[in-house]
C-alpha cells in the first residue's frame, strides 16, 4: 500500500477540512503550527501561516485545533512546526500537551538531528544530506522517513524532482522504514510518479490552496484523485 499524507495549516476550519481529507483517502495528516519565519516553506504555506496568525492561531489555539481535529479523525496526526515554537513553549510541555491533544508524532523542520532526543519526531532528509546523516536520521526517526525531494522550499512544481530517485536509493540502503516523498508534489500524475519511487507522498501547498479556494468538499475531491493515483499504481504493480 502506498501512503498519502496531507498537510493542512492549523485554523478554525481545520477540523472540518481534516475530516474531508480523510474522507478523500488520506492515511495521515500533518497539521502546521504557524511560525513567523518559516524557512522551509514556499509562498502558499507562508501565506496560510500569516492568515492563521492573523486569526489568533498561537500555540495554545493550535493545540485546541489539534484536539478538535482528533475528535473528527482517527488517522495519525502530526504537528509540523519550527524549533522556536517549542523553545518558547517548552519542549517537554509541548510534547505532553500535543500528545494529550491527539498528536501521534512531530515534525520540526529546523531542529537538528541530535537535539531534543526525547521528542518523537519524523526526520527529514534531502538530496544534499550526506549518507551518514541519512543513516542516523533513519535510526532516530519515528515511524517513517520524510524525503525532501528537491533542494528548495515547499510549493508546486511542473514535475517530480529528478533528485528523488537517488535519494530513495540512498535512504533505502540504510532502512526498511516507509519513505514518504514531499515538496513539489501537487497533481495525481506527480503523486503516481513519486509513489513509484517511494512508499508514499506528502502533499502540502496544493492541498492548502484547494482547502482555501474550494473548502472541504473540494479538498475531499482533490485528495481522492491523489489516492486513486497511488492506489492504481500499487494495483498495477501487484498485478
Amino acid at each position: 500500500m502506498k501512503l498519502v499524507s496531507i498537510y493542512l495549516m492549523a485554523g478554525k476550519k481545520t477540523p472540518e477540512l481534516a475530516a474531508a481529507a480523510v474522507a478523500g483517502g488520506a492515511h495521515l495528516l500533518e497539521i502546521g503550527f504557524p511560525f513567523s519565519d518559516p524557512l522551509a516553506d514556499g509562498p502558499v504555506i507562508r501565506l496560510a501561516g500569516e492568515r492563521a496568525l492573523a486569526e489568533g492561531m498561537r500555540t495554545q489555539a493550535c493545540l485546541e485545533c489539534l484536539a478538535e481535529t482528533r475528535a473528527r479523525v482517527d488517522v495519525p496526526l502530526i504537528p509540523m512546526t519550527y524549533a522556536s515554537i517549542l523553545e518558547a513553549y517548552g519542549y517537554e510541555r509541548f510534547r505532553d500537551d500535543a500528545v494529550a491533544a491527539g498528536a501521534t508524532s512531530f515534525i520540526v523542520a529546523d531542529l537538528p538531528l541530535e537535539s531534543a532526543p526525547d521528542l518523537p519526531r519524523v526526520q527529514l532528509v534531502a538530496p544534499t544530506t550526506p549518507d551518514e546523516r541519512i543513516r542516523l536520521a533513519a535510526e532516530r526517526t519515528d515511524g517513517w522517513l520524510y524525503l525532501v525531494s528537491l533542494t528548495g522550499t515547499t510549493g508546486a512544481r511542473d514535475s517530480v524532482s529528478g533528485q528523488l530517485g537517488g535519494l530513495v536509493e540512498r535512504s533505502r540502503s540504510v532502512t526498511d522504514l516507509p519513505l514518504l516523498a514531499g515538496f513539489g508534489i501537487s497533481t495525481p500524475e506527480q503523486a503516481a510518479a513519486a509513489a513509484e519511487l517511494a512508499d508514499g507522498i506528502v502533499v502540502g501547498s496544493r492541498a492548502v490552496e484547494v482547502a482555501e479556494s474550494e473548502g472541504p468538499s473540494g479538498l475531499e475531491r482533490y485528495v481522492r484523485t491523489l489516492r486513486s493515483a497511488v492506489d492504481d499504481l500499487a494495483a498495477s504493480r501487484a498485478g
